[in-house]
């Protein structure tokens, strides 16, 4: 299939503006650039994600959830991770946040999940509402505030949002004051011994089974991982109330979120990435190099926005020998080098397997993101390219595989519900395409605000068009690409938006000017590794044009 003519896209976003019949796609979000690698990314991960679905009436509510491929439930780290996916074509983003903040304890604990289906059946019969807390996990708070966050993006919904701000803040402080949950020396959130963010900790053999409970014999200390979580969510606390009329509680929030990324850099910063697990309880488990383990939170980091370049740039190239030197098919890794066999209680979490060793889309999406914004665009198109080639094998993508490629397997999960419909990794891809390759990312609330950051050249791709939007309230944001020897088209087409707009440029390349309109505007020009981008900002009404002319 050949590229799309620049002059064919630009006309049919000129004659949507004219209120001529439309030739493109009908879905709110969609990439064209005549590449079936990209193009059909969006429409088999949409596909996956319908079969994700949970529809549950719970004291006369209706309530719409998205459940992982291990269980039959609404888990809050599932279902908000996926909504970086769904978010796009979902109608219902707000019933399974409210029914979070709606069941959340006094003072402010909120649960993992719920659900009105039988989990482990046969031996599991009932039907009835049953709601958990796995008490080793610290991180539930700040995954509530990303829900609600990316609904009120999605939906511009104020007035909701505003019913359950109390909600959200109140979730903070839980993590910020409960002795389960906060370490008063360090000022950073604390946990039992887990692989990275899940929810069953080491014990040294002191519990027969996988251990959920916190007690005496826990073993306690810093994750990385979920303090840059809280950064993030403190920063979207933040965003909210500015929004709200707020600016003392978006002032608090903006501070403690700097204090809390300093106190992090500090404490579990080794020099090339992230400690897995900075202990506060001593425990030495043999036949692991504790101290070399790279876990899968280390490129979520970059993408919440807690490392400097350095340390960006660090953590990526340690992914990238670390995937060459292991001979794994991807260095999508959960963690690497993994823990010893069976020793945190189950038999089936051996190395390379779930998340102790095991490659993760999950993983991959979050690197493909980190590497596109951190000036390596190459490996980002990459990971992509290599996603697109697992799942079109036959239709089917999993929560993770063995670093051989193998795919899990009921026999091989620990779970008797792993299916091929992976909603969490494959949202997490399709958010490193949306936002990384394609480069339209959401900084304010239905597009009024957005970073556009086209990344076409890295993959090759001369021209494309891109839409990106919300269907649960029709916002969308639609642009047409077109690079020349000399020169680079973009015509944006949105409502309204304040758009920063940053364009990878052509390797050695020298700008002459950028023109809207005919008209010249200001710009500034940076570098990101070996990458140079020129960067401006404008206001869209309707639609703009911008040329990037360069010798």
């Amino acid at each position: 299939m050949g590229l799309l003519a620049h002059d064919s896209i630009v006309g049919t976003l000129t004659n949507q503006r004219k209120g001529l019949p439309s030739t493109t796609m009908p879905d709110s979000t969609y990439v064209k650039t005549g590449h079936p690698e990209f193009d059909e990314l969006i429409p088999k991960i949409r596909a996956f994600l319908e079969q994700d679905t949970m529809d549950l009436v719970i004291d006369g509510d209706q309530i719409r959830g998205y459940r992982s491929p291990d269980t039959p439930a609404v888990w809050l780290r599932d279902h908000s991770d996926m909504m970086r996916g769904f978010r796009h074509f979902e109608q219902d983003m707000t019933s399974a946040v409210t029914h979070f903040a709606d069941t959340q304890a006094r003072n402010g604990r909120v649960f993992d999940y719920f659900t009105v289906k039988p989990e482990k059946v046969p031996c599991e019969r009932e039907n009835w509402c049953k709601y958990v807390r796995v008490p080793v996990e610290a991180d539930v708070e700040y995954r509530f505030v990303n829900a609600a966050f990316i609904a009120w993006q999605a939906t511009g919904d104020d007035a909701w949002i505003r019913s359950i701000l109390p909600n959200l803040e109140r979730a903070l402080e839980y993590a910020f004051t409960h002795p389960w949950r906060w370490d008063p020396e360090l000022e950073l959130v604390k946990r039992p011994y887990t692989i990275d963010s899940w929810d069953f900790a080491y014990t040294a053999g002191s519990h027969d089974w996988l251990q959920f409970q916190i007690d005496d014999n826990t073993f306690w200390g810093i994750l990385h991982g979920d303090n840059s979580g809280y950064y993030q969510a403190c920063l979207r606390i933040a965003a909210i109330c500015s929004r709200l009329g707020k600016p003392d509680r978006a002032s608090h929030w903006k501070r403690f979120a700097e204090g809390l990324k300093a106190r992090m850099n500090k404490v579990c910063w080794n020099g090339a990435f992230y400690t897995h697990f900075v202990k506060k309880t001593p425990v030495e488990i043999p036949g692991v190099d504790e101290a070399s383990q790279l876990s899968f939170s280390n490129p979520m980091n970059i993408n919440r926005g807690v490392t400097s370049q350095g340390q960006a740039s660090s953590i990526l190239r340690e992914y990238r020998q670390r995937g060459q030197n292991t001979g794994a098919f991807a260095e999508w890794f959960s963690i690497q080098p993994p823990f010893p066999d069976g020793i945190f209680g189950d038999e089936k979490i051996v190395e390379g397997a779930y998340c102790n060793g095991g490659i993760m889309p999950l993983v991959g999406g979050e690197l493909a993101n980190a590497y596109l914004a951190s000036g390596y665009e190459a490996e980002g198109v990459e990971t992509l390219r290599r996603y697109y080639e697992l799942i079109s094998k036959n239709n089917e993508t999993f929560l993770w595989y063995f670093p051989d490629g193998t795919e899990s397997t009921v026999d091989t999960s620990t779970s008797p519900d792993a299916t091929p419909t992976d909603g969490w990794g494959s949202s997490s891809m399709l958010c490193g395409l949306v936002e990384g390759l394609a480069g339209v990312k959401d900084q304010g609330k239905t597009l009024d605000l957005v970073s556009l950051t086209p990344r076409w050249s890295a993959a090759g791709i001369n021209s494309a068009e891109v839409q990106v939007g919300y269907e649960c309230s029709g916002a969308s944001l639609r642009y047409a690409y077109q690079e020349n020897p000399n020169d680079i088209h973009i015509q944006v087409e949105t409502p309204q938006s304040q758009a920063q707009i940053s364009q990878l440029l052509p390797p050695g390349a020298t700008i002459e000017r950028v023109t809207a309109r005919g008209k010249t505007i200001p710009f500034t020009t940076r570098s990101i590794e070996k990458s140079q981008y020129i960067d401006f900002d404008a206001t869209i009404n309707q639609g703009e044009d911008f040329t990037i002319a360069f010798r």
